[in-house]
């Protein structure tokens, strides 16, 4: 069952002034943020009702942003990682995401699950991305997929092949929910 059709989310992540405007255009302030040869680490709390701490990487070669949503007590979670396909850019200090619709929902030793492929599509009919943008979220996606695969469903030994070694942090506090 495909969820309502919205336009592309849009974030941006500004080093400079440790913020994060989130899709909604709320500004959160991130605790950490750190610039590496592949990608942007971010982390921040969350006042979200199911999780309460996020930590994501902007992997522009990749298309990937891979995330861990720290969840609230109570609250199941039925997954490790969390990929978003987009399009990532940066500018400065100021890195920017263009969510392309599918994500990708992880967990070391079970296979992949792709979701959102249907609302891909449907984006793609109502002119909300190109079809040059749908087609790397293809791609993207394939390459993805097969590389986790090929990693005994491992994203981070996929990741560690090519050179990408993520760390997250060992722990962390949970905002309060608002």
């Amino acid at each position: 069952m495909m969820a309502d059709l919205h336009p592309v989310k849009r974030e941006t992540f500004d080093t400079d002034s440790r913020t994060n405007t989130d899709p909604k255009g709320f500004l959160r302030e991130v605790d950490t943020y750190r610039v590496t040869d592949f990608g942007l680490y971010m982390a921040r709390g969350a006042d979200h009702p199911k999780f309460g701490y996020l930590e994501s990487w902007l992997l522009p070669e990749l298309n990937l942003r891979a995330n861990i949503f720290h969840f609230r007590p109570g609250v199941p979670a039925d997954q490790e990682y969390y990929f978003d396909v987009a399009a990532i850019e940066a500018e400065g200090g100021v890195w920017s995401t263009r969510d392309l619709y599918v994500d990708l929902i992880s967990t070391a030793g079970r296979p992949v699950d792709v979701q959102d492929i249907d609302e891909l599509a449907a984006a793609t009919s109502a002119g909300f991305i190109s079809c040059e943008e749908a087609e790397q979220a293809i791609t993207t996606t394939l390459e993805a997929v097969e590389g986790i695969t090929r990693h005994s469903d491992d994203p981070m030994a996929w990741l560690a092949d090519r050179g990408i070694e993520l760390d997250w942090a060992d722990d962390v506090v949970l905002t309060p929910a608002s």
